[in-house]
C-alpha cells in the first residue's frame, strides 16, 4: 500500500517564503539568520520549506535576526 505524499499547510508555507525573501533581501545565508537568531542552520532551512510548525518564541528570534516586526513577518 503507498503512502500519500503529506501536504504542507500553505500557512506554513506562506510564513517559510517570507522568512526566506527577506533573508535574502538582507543578502544573510541560513548560517547567517540561524546564528543571528541562535537557532540551527538546518532548522532555518526546515522553516524556509514549510517542514516546520515553529514556536512563537522562535518568530520573536527570526524576526528579530531579519529586522522586521513579528506582525510583518506574519502578514
Amino acid at each position: 500500500m503507498k503512502r500519500k505524499p503529506s501536504k504542507k499547510p500553505a500557512l506554513l508555507l506562506l510564513f517559510g517564503e517570507r522568512v526566506k525573501d527577506r533573508r535574502i533581501y538582507l543578502n544573510l545565508s541560513q548560517e547567517e539568520l540561524a546564528e543571528k537568531a541562535g537557532l540551527h542552520r538546518t532548522y532555518i532551512g526546515m522553516i524556509e520549506r514549510g517542514e516546520k510548525n515553529i514556536t512563537l518564541l522562535n518568530i520573536e528570534k527570526i524576526a528579530k535576526a531579519l529586522e522586521i516586526s513579528k506582525h510583518k513577518l506574519l502578514e
